[in-house]
């Protein structure tokens, strides 16, 4: 069954912490596991940079990706955040589970 992942790091546990609160409350993401922390290295603005951040994987499902994304792109602290996704096969009973928390609620 398709889910959809998506990768994200973020500067500090507290920011990584409410991103990641704010997707699941949201129903956007049925878990997101926190990787831990790791040092990136990269070019910015014409000079090498390192720096500890925090890495969140998030999971969800193909009919609210598009929302997680726009959710996260709105509420990250970078400038230009690294959002990696991609699809991948999980057991049917996991699917099911990412499909079900990730369903719209409906109002009455």
């Amino acid at each position: 069954m398709p889910v959809v992942l998506m990768l994200t790091t973020l500067p500090d546990a507290e920011s990584a912490q409410k991103l990641s609160q704010g997707a699941i409350d949201a129903r956007l993401a049925a878990c997101v596991t926190e990787l831990g922390q790791v040092r990136s290295r990269y070019r910015w603005n014409g000079a090498v940079e390192t720096s500890d951040e925090i890495q969140l994987l998030f999971k969800t499902s193909a009919a609210r990706s598009l929302e997680l994304e726009r959710f996260i792109l709105a509420n990250h602290p970078y400038e230009t955040p690294e959002l990696l996704s991609w699809q991948a096969s999980a057991s049917n009973a996991y699917g099911q589970w990412v499909e079900t928390e990730t369903h719209r609620p409906t109002h009455v």
